[in-house]
């Protein structure tokens, strides 16, 4: 099977992306995980597929699989990868956008200066819907990591997120820690793993470690989850800017019963073709 596909990236988390309506595609984990592969495939963070919608009042249906082969919830930065794909590829010709996900219904928008903003939904803090177990439904959680507690707060971005203040980003112990927060028992569906160093109440410093992708340069829900959690717990002032490894996000947030904004670039690699 000969498939069609355009590389991407959003500060540098790249992508896949697939073109579900003009070609007919059902991928196995296997083939998932080869198209992943940056040795013996394309290489990406991420797989993401272009569908017809399957509900009423939407555009598209947007589905997004990890380089693990599983297929997750949500992705920000490959949201705003999606909007610019349809556009080039001529498969809408809308500045904006409604698009179906796991994770629920986003809008996504292309603005006149080639940026893309995406309302990524009402962030989830009740800790049973993120899901987290937990016995209450506190802000501040202690999480047992490797005989650490460590105090994270969790939100649900449409995908898990697990998010912590450290000092210093580039000191954080993320290729150790991430590994065994993702995989907490305490979250069930696992979790993306945030390491956040505020730098003033409008800035902060990100990294990342991604259920299924490991460690990426940029992750669109996770600087989302970010602000949220940063602003709940009054460190942080909308918007913010968050300072990535890949580049720079901005997130916008007014508190409880709002959805967040973001904004950033998306940017479109090559195109090729690959056998299957």
């Amino acid at each position: 099977m000969k498939l069609t596909f355009v590389k991407m990236h959003g500060l540098g988390n790249d992508f896949v992306v697939l073109d579900g309506i003009r070609q007919s595609l059902a991928l196995t984990p296997e083939q998932l995980r080869f198209l992943a592969d940056r040795h013996f495939g394309i290489g990406c963070d991420q797989i993401l597929l272009v569908e017809q919608p399957t509900q009423p009042g939407v555009d598209f249906r947007y589905r997004i699989f990890n380089g693990d082969g599983g297929e997750v919830e949500q992705c920000g930065n490959g949201a705003r990868c999606f909007v610019r794909f349809v556009h080039d590829q001529g498969l809408t010709a809308k500045r904006e956008i409604r698009v179906e996900t796991m994770g629920g219904v986003i809008v996504l928008r292309l603005e006149d200066d080639g940026t893309i903003s995406v309302d990524m939904g009402i962030p989830v803090l009740v800790p049973a819907q993120v899901p987290f177990i937990s016995a209450t439904d506190e802000l501040v959680q202690t999480l047992l990591v490797a005989d650490q507690e460590i105090a994270i707060t969790a939100v649900g971005m449409g995908n898990p997120h697990a998010v912590q203040v450290v000092a210093d980003v580039d000191k954080a112990a993320v290729e150790q820690l991430g590994p065994l927060i993702e995989s907490h028992p305490l979250f069930p569906q696992r979790v993306n793993a945030g390491f956040m160093q505020v730098i003033d109440r409008q800035a902060i410093r990100l990294r990342v470690f991604e259920r299924g992708a490991g460690e990426t340069l940029a992750c669109g829900s996770g600087a989302c989850a970010a602000v949220v959690a940063g602003i709940s717990r009054g460190l942080l002032d909308s918007p913010v800017r968050v300072a990535t490894r890949g580049g720079l996000l901005t997130v916008a947030w007014n508190g409880n019963g709002t959805a967040v904004l973001m904004s950033g670039p998306a940017v479109t690699v090559f195109k090729g073709e690959i056998e299957l």
